[in-house]
């Protein structure tokens, strides 16, 4: 019977009771950790979502602003693009203005040559039998230097140079062409065939490959002529060398437009002086 009591007195173990009892004196609660975890979780939770919420509520602040300086870039670049064109549009009328007064004088002053000198001047469009020669680049040509070109002013790369228009043009004048256009830039006596990095201009206006040639005059005796000559050999050379693509034809009708301005320069013969 003291066996039964002692069990009754004590149904729990000693250091059950002690490891209560530090419990009860740390003050930590009977929190299962699961819960604790679920708890923390939950937590950090309402805090991310917090976090987002003040975001959200902040860009939603800051977005019309944004809106606005967008808004206002937008119609900044947009009156400057509509002013560019107003100044090239009244830069195109010019242009033709000058055309005109320059064509007017040759008429007033070239007496019965008027016609063959603003011809030759290039201020007037003309039309009539011709060839039509493209020079191109190599497909995939390169953009860098260097090669056995590269010691005379150009690269054999694959791209036309501006040395190479030169001689073409120069070459037709020479075959007896009566009036040339590249891209429809119509070329005069003052014209110059120039380059800017890759890029050849004419008349410092740049041209983009192919290279369109249009010249007037016999159209098949001026192509046969042509190829025969120094300069038709040449380009011959560079097609076959270095992959540069040519074709030249004849035409019953080029057309090429007037020269965009032509400058009129006048010479008097100087007085010598008198001898006794």
């Amino acid at each position: 019977m003291s066996l039964l009591t002692t069990v009754m007195d004590h149904s729990l173990d000693e250091g059950y009771a002690e490891a209560a009892a530090r419990k009860k004196d740390s003050g930590t609660t009977g929190v299962p950790k699961p819960l604790r975890a679920k708890l923390g979780l939950a937590a950090g939770l309402v805090l991310a979502a917090l976090v987002v919420t003040v975001g959200a509520a902040q860009a939603r602040v800051e977005a019309p602003v944004l809106a606005k300086e967008r808004s206002e870039l937008i119609d900044r670049v947009e009156s400057a693009t509509a002013d560019a064109d107003d100044l090239e549009d009244e830069v195109d009328d010019l242009r033709g203005d000058v055309s005109a007064r320059q064509r007017a004088a040759l008429e007033k002053h070239g007496g019965s040559r008027a016609e063959l000198v603003s011809l030759l001047s290039g201020a007037t469009a003309v039309h009539g039998p011709g060839v039509k020669l493209v020079v191109d680049d190599k497909k995939e040509a390169d953009q860098g230097g260097g090669g056995p070109r590269e010691s005379a002013g150009f690269s054999d790369t694959g791209r036309v140079r501006d040395r190479d228009m030169q001689r073409v043009v120069n070459g037709l004048w020479e075959s007896g062409a009566e009036a040339i256009a590249i891209n429809d830039q119509r070329l005069t006596a003052l014209s110059a065939i120039r380059a800017a990095g890759d890029a050849i201009l004419v008349d410092n206006r740049p041209l983009v490959p192919p290279y369109t040639v249009l010249a007037v005059g016999d159209g098949q005796k001026l192509s046969t002529r042509f190829q025969n000559s120094r300069d038709g050999q040449y380009l011959h050379s560079l097609q076959e060398n270095f992959g540069i693509r040519t074709s030249i034809s004849a035409v019953d009708d080029a057309r090429l437009p007037a020269a965009p301005s032509v400058t009129v320069r006048t010479a008097e013969p100087k007085a010598g002086k008198g001898t006794s």
